[in-house]
């Protein structure tokens, strides 16, 4: 006799059944726990998800973390006003030159004037044998005569001229330069070397080629503004 469908259930619940039953009941109650516990943390803020591009919340760029050195440009403090220098500085002065002054000259040697002062008209020249102007006066005197200054000044050359021989130039005070030739060859100042009216400036010599045909002598110009004048227009006259 064949058992019916019931029968066979019961087998199967009272055999394998069992398990499932335990199982099933199990399952339950977890799914019980997880709902349970879902309500009691629901009330806590829900947790953002994190994407593939979060936000985030730059530090402030002002801000210096430790060991870092801030790369803004500090402001430079304004210099501290000093108080006022009771001796303030004066403005550099220009040096202005010496003005000229009024020269009272005395003949450097004196003695017969050989030849004069002639720049307009030729005169002859017995050493060279021909006419030719003269730049200033031949003064006659003995060879080894002191030759003195003419008046106070400096001297601002001393040369050996090849035709007019050992040559000493002075510029006097009055802005009038003066040129002693025919000196002996040494001389008794240097270039740079302040004179007075009748400093010694040499010796008459013949050093003079170009007017060695004439007596023992001291040929002496004066140029003013670089233009030959008569020396005899400023010397005293001779008694």
């Amino acid at each position: 006799m064949k058992r019916n469908r019931l029968e066979k259930l019961g087998d199967f619940v009272l055999g394998k059944g069992f398990y499932i039953v335990l199982f099933l009941c199990v399952a339950a109650i977890g799914i019980s726990g997880y709902y349970l516990i879902r309500s009691v943390s629901g009330s806590e803020p829900a947790q953002e998800p994190v994407t593939a591009n979060p936000s985030v919340t730059l530090p402030d760029s002002s801000a210096v973390f430790p060991g870092e050195q801030s790369h803004q440009p500090q402001p430079t403090p304004e210099p501290a006003a000093q108080p006022d220098d009771p001796q303030p500085k004066k403005d550099a002065e220009t040096a202005a030159p010496a003005q000229p002054r009024e020269v009272v000259y005395t003949w450097p040697v004196k003695g017969q004037v050989l030849r004069g002062f002639t720049v307009e008209a030729l005169a002859y020249d017995e050493t060279m044998g021909d006419w030719r102007t003269h730049g200033g006066i031949d003064i006659a005197a003995e060879e080894g005569r002191k030759v003195l200054a003419a008046g106070e000044g400096q001297v601002a050359e001393v040369y050996d001229d090849a035709m007019m021989g050992t040559t000493v130039t002075v510029l006097h005070a009055d802005g009038v330069t003066a040129v002693y030739s025919n000196l002996a060859q040494e001389t008794a100042v240097a270039v740079g070397d302040p004179v007075d009216t009748g400093t010694v400036l040499g010796e008459v010599g013949r050093t003079a080629m170009a007017e060695s045909g004439l007596e023992p002598h001291l040929h002496l110009e004066l140029l003013a503004d670089g233009e030959p004048v008569d020396p005899l227009d400023y010397l005293p006259e001779l008694n």
